[in-house]
């Protein structure tokens, strides 16, 4: 199976650039797997889309304000930084840009030297890894120094770091927002609860695999970077009745899918857990975890299209995308939504 073969062409001006207004206003293209069947509604409309004992899994996570920018100390150079994982205390993984002009050694300032990165170790493909210098609690560092890290498809610049967080993020670490929670509000899920959907949370940090192209011509050739997550032992109980019962399993974005997807392959049912994942989904692949699917418009030749392509049909995506354009839907990150039933 070939990358070009999940190639589409769209135009720039449908990139949304900024959130909407009301993050529940966005459109929703209901996609049919079965039978390639169309519909147009607003995010709102999930309500009347979910049914009762339905299960909606959210993705929990939270982002980091990780894009730092400073300064080598001897030369003055501008580096920016990215922060993807920590491998163990004060030590991170991160995309580093100008990757070239950092070597061993290498000492990066931020903020006149509130925090400053010292690399010691390097990697392929921009990485870096930096041993973090500072006083106090790290996180409220990166909250004064440090941007969101969207991605560079964006060039507004974002007005209100909580529009790049989901309404009920949570646990710290993530390089990037599941962005197909990005469209709910507290009081839609309070809404969906009221009619007797469950909602339940696991947790998958988005890591650098977000960011990255699929670069060679065989997809079965790409490697996808891995990500940690975790699942608790409410959450597992409630997705393992829902199996037996017969319940839908809504996953809410590719984050979720893969996770879902990933402890089901492991163990054949679902169970409080931890680990990383790099499961690639790709069209051939059979489903175990879930039925249908709320997600966003992914980017041509990437690996969520190719997951999104795996549970409706390549043929059927691309039926959906050339008519979510006709009708100006807005694409990635801050754009419109699809649920794949």
């Amino acid at each position: 199976m070939r990358t070009e073969d999940f190639d589409y062409q769209l135009p720039e001006e449908l990139i949304a650039q900024t959130p909407i207004e009301n993050r529940d206003h966005s459109k929703m293209l209901v996609l049919d797997k079965k039978t390639g069947k169309i519909r147009h509604q607003n995010f709102h409309d999930i309500t009347q889309e979910l049914n009762e004992n339905d299960v909606l899994v959210l993705n929990d996570t939270k982002v980091l304000p990780a894009r730092l920018y400073g300064e080598k100390e001897d030369t003055k150079a501008v580096i920016e930084i990215l922060l993807l994982k920590e491998e163990e205390n004060n030590t991170w993984e991160c995309l580093t840009k100008p990757a070239k002009r950092v070597k061993l050694g290498t000492i990066v300032s931020f903020g006149q030297g509130i925090l400053k990165a010292k690399c010691i170790r390097i990697k392929e493909e921009g990485i870096r890894v930096f041993k973090l210098i500072y006083k106090g609690i790290l996180y409220e560092i990166l909250d004064q120094l440090g941007e969101m890290p969207l991605p560079p498809y964006i060039h507004e610049k974002l007005q209100d770091k909580n529009r790049y967080q989901t309404v009920y993020a949570k646990n710290l670490g993530s390089a990037a927002a599941p962005t197909a929670g990005l469209h709910f509000t507290k009081d839609l899920l309070n809404e969906l609860e009221r009619k007797n959907v469950k909602v339940v949370y696991i947790t998958l940090h988005v890591g650098l695999g977000t960011f990255r192209p699929v670069t060679v011509e065989d997809i079965t050739q790409h490697k996808m970077h891995s990500e940690f997550y975790i699942m608790d032992k409410e959450t597992a109980n409630i997705l393992n009745r829902a199996k037996k019962n017969n319940q839908r399993i809504i996953s809410v974005g590719t984050t979720s899918t893969r996770t879902l997807e990933t402890i089901m392959n492991l163990y054949g049912q679902f169970k409080e857990c931890s680990g990383w994942t790099d499961i690639f989904i790709y069209p051939g692949y059979q489903f175990q975890a879930i039925d249908a699917l709320i997600t966003n418009f992914h980017l041509p030749k990437s690996t969520l299209l190719m997951l999104v392509s795996a549970l409706a049909g390549k043929e059927n995506i691309m039926k959906a995308y050339e008519e979510a354009i006709q009708r100006n839907y807005r694409f990635f990150s801050f754009g419109d939504s699809m649920f794949i039933q």
